[in-house]
């Protein structure tokens, strides 16, 4: 039986990547998560009325909405404290291809790698693998439509940080040994490519709390990022100064956030049956704070609304307190100077209230080789409420990276050999999506 999530909207075509057409968010910030799960009498007595229906809509939603339903070969990383990362790979042709007017792609250029290793009496090199790290209170699920698309193209690796989606709770913090940081999530990624690309250059990708994941894996291991990495993108996210963010609040209601999300949130936390039964009291107020720091815009398709709203639910009250600190702490500009000289991709949404523009600003500003695109209307998970641009921007991204590689210009002794790089200008301004 076809596949239903194949359609020709959401694969790449001959000249370009097809539009997808679809609109998604969801906010992973703990104000949502304070909000839904402290609110309490009159607003929860006003949204009573009608609940049974919304409550309805919600369950009929979740049972036509196809997404967050691609799997690839599953795969386990174990972390250096023991913590077991689950992760999915999906091969160049393992999944039929089909350009947008339903004419099979060549199988001759998308077999995979591994079925055609000896060329010439020789071992080809690694194939590049795309690594995608996702953000705060999602799970690899959220990179959906850059999934569907990408599928049959690349080889791809989609993983669950640790407490998130598949991977197990963090054994370090369950065991009260040390808090969540920033600098173990780069540590975790490190297993996962050893575990799932060992070989061969990688792209990584990152959003929001991915994009720092990416960051402190360069951090640590800096060898690996100038002997394999042969691009990045950091799409909504941040190097650090996280503790300014004021999240679209007047400037009273960003101190109140910087001085008691944690402490509340600690609360929570530490009472997590309890918090969560709020949450799910009061469904709706927290479906509304999800879609206020989502999304730019209000027309935006209720299934992937939906869609986002259960990708936040999933994620444990303790586990959304226990990872919140980490961000206060993070800074890692120092750390972008290893992909000064890379392809990459900045990406950011005008709308987006939790990584605002200026955060990829700063970001765009140590990386000169970067492509800094800004998409118009969008909020904190443009990926998933644009996609068509997100695509576009990292097929973009692929392509300046192969050229890398045809040239052998970078990511190691897997590069093939050729007449020299080539360069995007220097200088490059903003450009608005």
């Amino acid at each position: 039986m076809a596949d239903p999530l194949a359609t020709p909207a959401v694969v790449p075509g001959p000249g370009g990547w097809a539009r997808a057409g679809r609109r998604a968010g969801i906010a992973g910030v703990a104000i949502g998560v304070l909000a839904a799960g402290a609110a309490a009498g009159m607003a929860v007595e006003r949204l009573a009325m009608g609940r049974d229906v919304r409550r309805r809509a919600r369950q009929a939603l979740d049972a036509a909405g196809p997404y967050g339903t691609l799997r690839g070969t599953p795969g386990t990383a174990v972390a250096d404290d023991g913590t077991e990362l689950y992760y999915e790979v999906e091969e160049a042709g393992d999944f039929p291809a089909a350009f947008p007017d339903g004419t099979p792609s060549d199988p001759q250029t998308t077999a995979p790698r591994r079925r055609r290793r000896r060329l010439a009496g020789r071992r080809d090199p690694a194939p590049l693998t795309v690594v995608f790290s996702h953000g705060y209170c999602l799970t690899q699920d959220s990179w959906h439509f850059q999934r569907a698309a990408l599928r049959g193209r690349v080889r791809t690796v989609y993983w669950d940080q640790r407490s998130h989606g598949r991977s197990a709770r963090g054994i370090s913090q369950l065991a009260g040994d040390e808090p969540v940081t920033i600098e173990q999530l780069g540590r975790d990624l490190k297993a996962v490519v050893d575990a799932a690309a060992p070989e061969g250059p990688l792209l990584l990708v990152g959003h929001s709390m991915g994009g720092m994941t990416i960051m402190a894996f360069a951090d640590q291991f800096p060898d690996a990022v100038r002997d394999r990495v042969a691009g990045a993108a950091f799409l909504g996210t941040s190097s650090g100064d996280l503790g300014r963010v004021t999240f679209g609040l007047p400037a009273a209601g960003a101190w109140a956030v910087r001085h008691f999300v944690p402490g509340v949130l600690k609360a929570l936390g530490s009472r997590a049956e309890l918090a969560e039964r709020g949450r799910q009291a009061t469904a709706d107020l927290f479906a509304g704070i999800i879609k206020h720091y989502s999304f730019g815009t209000e027309g935006v398709d209720p299934g992937v609304v939906r869609f986002a709203e259960r990708l936040l639910e999933s994620t444990p009250i303790d586990v959304v307190a226990e990872f919140y600190p980490a961000f206060a702490a993070h800074e890692k500009g120092e750390a972008l100077a290893l992909f000064r000289d890379l392809p990459g991709l900045v990406l950011v949404g005008d709308r987006d209230m939790v990584t605002p523009p200026e955060h990829s600003e700063h970001i765009a500003a140590r990386l000169p080789d970067a492509a800094f695109e800004v998409i118009e209307d969008a909020g904190h998970l443009a990926m998933l409420e644009r996609p068509d641009r997100v695509n576009d921007a990292l097929a973009a991204l692929l392509a300046r990276a192969g050229v890398r590689l045809r040239t052998g210009s970078g990511a190691g002794p897997g590069a093939e050999a050729g007449e020299g790089p080539v360069r995007r200008p220097r200088g490059t301004s903003r450009r608005t999506l």
